[in-house]
């Protein structure tokens, strides 16, 4: 049947819904009970041989994709969590039931199998079904073809079909789930204690980015959807917990992009006792060991490039990396008429209130960001685009933080966390001057965190790791939505067809 004659998904499901009472009629149950099936194709294809020597039964369950009807005989695909099998029916086989019940089977289907394996003259691997029974009958046609740009949209919003259709689509996630494992395995082996911190806070903090507001009726608060664990975990820091971790669901309600979506997976650390050094090998060893979860080696090809993630990675200043890129040179940023003068030349916006650190920061973003390819390191950020960092020993005016980058993506962002809280004051206080000049990502002002750093925090390297970002680099995935089961989406055009 071509495109032109096929006929309309609503009338299909007409059809399929029409069919209910027949397989009902056939003393079947069309939506059915449990299946108790003992293998999967995967496991049917790896012991093929031992199986068709002992003609032993094999039971297996799954969904339908093609179905090749050839009078007294049929071959079927049927796809289950493993991979593809092909089925054998035989009309002589099969009770006379059976074979009227397949006959109302469709593309999509699922069921469950009772038979033997053996191998087809070519060679395929195959299972002659003995008996069978009907567990789901889909109600909507799978689609004949689900690729191609044209269809990604469609594929994220209906992401369960894009499993159903796209075998690939379904290894990306196990691999992710992979990777998840390992990353917790190595924070636990570490020491490190896996906790878990509000994602409804009174005050959001612990990064600059715009919340979702959202009210407590209870309580009749105004909440916010946390855009970051870090006070809490902090806070964890000064009661004692000295090694903590949380992988977390964050929410900013900024734009969306291949590389950004409002509701994101990230992992953030925090080691008592540590700095800077210990936040950057902590980078690139969870990097690496990513990679070797993923691809089995620390060198991969990304979109045609091929990258090495094997520590340790280089390391550039942010002053460094700006002259580098633009032949500019920021000096010790205590120029701020020098900052501008750069900023005009390279036709960089700034604010009227901006700091030589902020000028310094903008012309990064718009002008070394985008040159990162290879991991790299980018150290010594300024004071003005780091209220949580603590100072740097040699200029006051930078912190020792870093961000790192691999294909020209920031993956990480990790630094000495600042502990003095006379000190932290005064950034919240200085990010509340931003907030009131127009900067409606700067930190506000959380006075029970603050409280709990007077207690005292000990010296402490903290990081933060972008997972979904991480998971695009070691899946080969172009957009962050690949790699996100459901991605936040536009609603569908009304009365769009599936």
């Amino acid at each position: 049947m071509t495109e032109q004659t096929r006929p309309h998904t609503n009338e299909q499901r007409e059809i399929r819904i029409g069919k209910l009472d027949q397989i009902r009629a056939l003393g079947y149950e069309p939506f059915g009970q449990a299946f108790n099936w003992d293998h999967s194709s995967t496991q049917i294809i790896e012991n093929a041989d031992a199986l068709e020597q002992s003609g032993e039964h094999v039971r297996i369950a799954g969904r339908l994709m093609i179905i090749r009807d050839h009078g007294k005989t049929a071959f079927a695909t049927l796809r289950d969590a493993r991979g593809d099998i092909q089925l054998y029916f035989r009309q002589d086989t099969l009770t006379d039931r059976e074979w009227q019940l397949f006959h109302l089977l469709d593309r999509g289907d699922i069921i469950g199998v009772d038979g033997i394996v053996f191998r087809t003259h070519t060679g395929e691997i195959t299972v002659r079904v003995e008996s069978y029974t009907i567990l789901t009958k889909a109600l909507r046609p799978l689609p004949d073809k689900w690729h191609g740009l044209t269809d990604k949209e469609q594929r994220y919003r209906m992401r369960y079909v894009d499993l159903i259709m796209n075998p690939e689509v379904r290894r990306t996630f196990e691999t992710r789930t992979r990777m998840l494992a390992a990353i917790r395995k190595y924070y636990t082996e570490h020491g490190f204690l896996e906790v878990e911190t509000p994602v409804l806070q009174p005050l959001y903090g612990g990064a600059n980015a715009r919340p979702f507001i959202t009210h407590l009726n209870a309580l009749d608060m105004t909440m916010y959807l946390r855009i970051a664990p870090e006070l809490y975990l902090k806070r964890l820091l000064v009661g004692g917990i000295d090694r903590n971790f949380e992988i977390t669901r964050n929410f900013r309600n900024e734009g969306m992009d291949t590389k950004h979506n409002p509701e994101f997976t990230a992992i953030e650390t925090y080691q008592a006792y540590g700095d800077i050094e210990d936040a950057i090998r902590q980078t690139e060893e969870v990097v690496a060991l990513c990679a070797q979860a993923a691809y089995g080696n620390t060198r991969f090809v990304y979109e045609g490039v091929e990258l090495d993630v094997t520590p340790p990675w280089p390391r550039m200043t942010m002053v460094e990396a700006v002259k580098k890129f633009t032949g500019e040179d920021f000096g010790d940023l205590s120029d701020l008429e020098h900052a501008r003068a750069i900023a005009d030349k390279l036709n960089v916006e700034y604010g009227e209130f901006d700091g030589a650190g902020k000028i310094l920061a903008n012309v990064f973003d718009d002008y070394v960001e985008d040159k990162l390819v290879q991991p790299c390191h980018i150290t010594m950020h300024p004071i003005e685009v780091s209220p949580l960092s603590k100072l740097n020993a040699e200029n006051p005016r930078l912190t020792d933080r870093f961000e790192s980058y691999i294909f020209t993506r920031e993956l990480a962002n990790g630094f000495s966390e600042l502990n003095d809280p006379l000190d932290q004051r005064k950034r919240f206080e200085l990010q509340q001057e931003e907030r009131e000049h127009g900067d409606d990502e700067a930190h506000p002002v959380d006075e029970d965190f603050m409280k709990a750093l007077e207690y005292g925090m000990p010296p402490t390297a903290g990081l933060g790791i972008g997972l979904d970002r991480l998971f695009m680099l070691m899946t080969g995935s172009r957009s962050i939505r690949d790699v996100i089961l459901f991605p936040m989406m536009k609603p569908a055009p009304e009365g769009e067809d599936d």
